[in-house]
C-alpha cells in the first residue's frame, strides 16, 4: 500500500441555505467527495457551527446561498485558507440577499438587493455576487485553455444563473462568460458587455480559494413564502458531464496540501 493511501483527509463541507434544492447539492457532492475514500467528510449547516472543526480540516467545500458568517468566523476561514489549506467554494458562497419586495409579492414581482454586510468574507472568496439576469443558455469560454483546471474542457453551452460578481483582488480566471444587459428583478440591473468569471482562484496567503459559480439547483418545494410550488424542477450545470468534471478536478485541486504532508507515524 503507497503511503498516500494511508493518509486519512479530514473535509469540511458547508452546505445550506435558501432558495436552492440544497438536499440534491449535498447528496452530489458527498458522492464525489466519497469515491476518495481516504477522505473523511463533516457536514454543517452554516459557518459558524462549522468554526471549531475547521482546526482539524484538511480542505473546506461549501455550496451555500445567503448564509452569512459572522465577523468572527469570517476571520477564522481567513486565517484557514492564509495557513496554506484549500477551499472550493460553489454557486452562491458569495451572496448575501435581501428582498425589497411588498410582503407577499408573487415570484416574478421579487425586487433584491445584495447589501455589502460581509467585505471580509468577499475578500477571501474573491467576490460577491450581485446580479443574474433570468436563467437562459449562455456560453461559457475557456479562459486558459493550457491550465490544469480546464485542459480539454471545450467551450460549453449551459442553463443556468448567469453570476455578475463584483470582484475583489487579484484573480485567476480559467473559465469566464460575457453578459451586457439587464438583470430583472435585481436592484443593480444595468449592466454593461463584459466578461464576467465563471471558474478562477484566488491566493489568500498560503492558501487558495477555487470558486465555481455554476450550479443552480431548484425543485419544486424550495421557495417557501415565495412560491409554495415552484413550476419547475432546475438542475442546470448539473445535467452537464462537463460540470462533474470541473467538481471533481476541483476536489483533487483542495485535496492536494493534505497529500503533500507525511502521514501520522512516517
Amino acid at each position: 500500500m503507497s503511503e498516500d493511501a494511508k493518509k486519512r483527509i479530514n473535509a469540511v463541507f458547508i452546505v445550506g441555505g435558501d432558495w436552492h434544492d440544497i438536499d440534491f447539492a449535498r447528496l452530489e457532492i458527498l458522492k464525489l467527495l466519497a469515491e476518495d475514500q481516504r477522505i473523511r467528510t463533516r457536514v454543517f449547516e452554516d459557518y459558524d457551527s462549522a468554526r471549531a472543526a475547521l482546526a482539524d480540516a484538511d480542505f473546506l467545500v461549501s455550496y451555500t446561498t445567503n448564509v452569512l458568517p459572522s465577523v468572527k468566523t469570517q476571520e477564522a476561514l481567513k486565517a484557514f485558507v492564509e495557513g496554506g489549506k484549500r477551499w472550493y467554494a460553489l454557486h452562491g458562497t458569495n451572496s448575501v440577499l435581501r428582498f425589497l419586495s411588498p410582503e407577499g409579492a408573487s415570484y416574478g414581482e421579487l425586487l433584491v438587493n445584495a447589501p455589502r454586510w460581509a467585505p471580509l468574507f468577499m475578500e477571501t472568496l474573491g467576490s460577491q455576487f450581485i446580479a443574474h439576469p433570468p436563467i437562459a443558455p449562455y456560453r461559457v469560454e475557456v479562459t486558459q485553455p493550457d491550465h490544469p483546471m480546464v485542459k480539454d474542457v471545450e467551450p460549453f453551452e449551459t442553463t443556468d444563473e448567469l453570476y455578475l460578481l463584483e470582484t475583489h483582488g487579484e484573480l485567476d480566471v480559467m473559465l469566464h462568460c460575457e453578459f451586457g444587459g439587464e438583470a430583472t428583478g435585481f436592484v443593480e440591473k444595468d449592466w454593461e458587455k463584459a466578461r464576467h468569471p465563471v471558474l478562477y482562484t484566488k491566493t489568500v496567503g498560503d492558501g487558495a480559494v477555487l470558486y465555481n459559480t455554476l450550479g443552480h439547483a431548484r425543485g419544486h418545494y424550495d421557495m417557501p413564502g415565495i412560491a409554495d410550488f415552484y413550476p419547475r424542477v432546475e438542475r442546470c450545470a448539473w445535467d452537464l458531464p462537463v460540470f462533474y468534471t470541473l467538481l471533481r478536478r476541483g476536489l483533487d485541486w483542495a485535496k492536494e496540501p493534505a497529500l503533500a504532508e507525511p502521514a501520522p507515524g512516517d
